[in-house]
């Protein structure tokens, strides 16, 4: 395939997107510190361009402990201040606040489920959904499903996740496989979502994660539920 034969989606025009929609955008992300990097950065793009927060995802793994919610949690007034005197980041109090309450409420999610994973995958039942979008104007804002989660996750405690930033939350980590149908990548990360023969069981199954995992005592000085 040569470079012009290349069909992306419509929105991957800056080296940086081209870069992010070719390697990460709907594939699958079962991991919950990934998970939790993209939660923190789909909250920070609230009225940006998401080329916007590529360039500064290098600052933001600096400035927000590698993405590590346990540490984040621990977030207090001091860091706070460093943050918003942060150039690398956008300087948002609200946001800022919002990334230490998430943490805190993704903790008590992984606490109740095992995994962050576990409990977001159940909306979708273990499996992406395939969106199979021919034009631009079929890629929506919102679904039902992303209000669904909206509404859960603002119930626990969570902010700056309205039905628009969980739609385009489960777009990045391959909840829904929103690559129009002409788009190199479509088929590819469509064949990511199919499972094995015993993938399916075992999607709903999955081990306790490794932020589960950590001493008690570490937990709750996260300010996470024994």
């Amino acid at each position: 395939m040569t470079r012009a034969a290349v069909v992306r989606c419509f929105w991957a025009r800056d080296p940086l997107d081209v870069v992010y929609h070719d390697r990460e955008w709907g594939v699958p992300v079962r991991d919950d510190r990934r998970l939790f990097e993209f939660l923190l950065l789909e909250g920070a793009q609230a009225g940006l361009s998401w080329v916007t927060i590529l360039r500064k995802r290098a600052a933001y793994r600096r400035a927000f402990a590698d993405f590590d919610p346990h540490r984040v949690a621990r977030f207090g007034p001091r860091d706070v201040r460093r943050l918003l005197a942060d150039a690398g980041i956008v300087r948002n109090r609200a946001k800022i606040a919002a990334a230490v309450a998430n943490a805190r409420a993704f903790l008590a999610v992984v606490a109740e489920h095992g995994s962050f994973a576990s409990y977001l995958w159940r909306f979708v039942g273990g499996r992406p959904l395939q969106g199979r979008r021919r034009r631009r104007r079929d890629v929506p804002a919102e679904t039902e499903l992303s209000r669904a989660l909206s509404a859960d996750l603002r119930r626990r405690g969570f902010r700056f996740v309205g039905p628009t930033i969980c739609y385009a939350f489960m777009q990045a980590v391959g909840l829904v496989n929103d690559h129009t149908v002409d788009c190199f990548r479509y088929r590819a990360v469509a064949r990511l979502g199919r499972p094995s023969s015993s993938s399916s069981a075992a999607a709903m199954r999955r081990p306790r994660s490794a932020i589960a995992r950590r001493p008690v005592a570490a937990r709750a000085a996260a300010g996470q539920p024994k």
